[in-house]
């Protein structure tokens, strides 16, 4: 059997995986190690720990194959694709896909940490369309983007200061949570009650975040539950990301939303965002990856690399 192996190293996860003609292979993922009470790495100390993390993680990976031929490798090179782009930890799993793919001789591949997780979203998805809006929602990124032919991406809006993961994880290790602090403060949003207490910051195509982490740590300070803070917080990111799709429809009119990125994988937004949209007017459909593929992982990354090669 003949496959592309992809590697995808963020901020915040080691990831590899084989992608070929079925699809999705097999798929290794870690995330990396936070001290309790820290809001993350700095991008030396995710380095190295994605070093010492990948060759493990292809072991395994390799392990649950079996015998298989690599016809070509690739890794995300950079965080978005654009000119500019650049963090140090994408180098790590790029230094080792062109190590691998000289060694095999096969073709080496590149692609953005961005549009790995754009195509990884799509995975049973039910999106047709080849022209869509998608949504980048991290705690690196949080954008609005046009996405046509093959993944040419353009970006229409976003945040103008803090990320959606960024305001989850900030809330929830001021609450004495573990980084990443997304799937514990959910289970408290479930059990609070919210009361919009956080009204929506935006300027033409772009939303502001700091002001809803400011309104969350001032209710923490007055002794607010942390069931109620975190309900607030799901609040302002589900009407957030709702107005985000709004402004993209107006701007395009393209009826279909593709949301992605590891924010993407909460339950609590999923149910609620088509309720939010609903009030607003706004008639696009959403489409969800599968949760497994929300988080930063190399899978689309994978199959990214098997398209290109399938190209070629």
């Amino acid at each position: 059997m003949r496959a592309v192996l992809g590697l995808d190293t963020s901020c915040y996860t080691t990831s590899c995986a084989l992608a070929g003609e079925e699809g999705i292979l097999a798929s290794e993922r870690r995330l990396l190690e936070v001290e309790l009470g820290k809001r993350g790495l700095q991008q030396s100390q995710a380095v190295f720990q994605h070093i010492h993390r990948l060759p493990e993680l292809l072991e395994a990976l390799f392990a649950r194959v079996g015998e298989i031929q690599i016809a070509g490798v690739i890794a995300s090179s950079r965080p978005r694709d654009v000119e500019g782009s650049y963090m140090p930890v994408f180098v790590s799993g790029f230094s080792f896909a062109r190590s691998i793919a000289a060694a095999l001789g096969v073709p080496l591949y590149q692609t953005s940490h961005q549009q790995g997780h754009i195509r990884a979203a799509m995975v049973d998805s039910g999106l047709q369309e080849k022209e869509f809006l998608a949504l980048h929602l991290s705690g690196g990124t949080t954008e609005v983007l046009r996405v046509s032919g093959e993944q040419k991406v353009e970006l229409l809006g976003g945040s103008s200061d803090l990320h959606t993961g960024q305001l989850v994880d900030r809330v929830g290790v001021r609450m004495g949570l573990q980084f990443p602090a997304g799937p514990e403060l959910e289970r408290l949003a479930r059990e609070g009650q919210a009361q919009s207490r956080m009204p929506l910051s935006h300027k033409k195509n772009e939303i502001s975040f700091s002001g809803a982490e400011a309104q969350a740590m001032r209710m923490l300070e007055s002794g607010e539950s942390r069931e109620n803070v975190a309900a607030e917080v799901y609040s302002y990111l589900t009407r957030a990301v709702a107005w985000m799709i709004s402004m993209g429809y107006e701007r395009t009119r393209l009826p279909s939303a593709l949301i992605s990125g590891g924010v993407a994988s909460s339950a609590l937004l999923r149910e609620r965002l088509p309720e939010r949209l609903g009030r607003l007017g706004c008639p696009v459909r959403l489409h969800f990856g599968r949760p497994e593929y929300s988080g930063d992982n190399a899978c689309g990354v994978a199959l990214i690399g098997w398209e290109k090669h399938a190209r070629s």
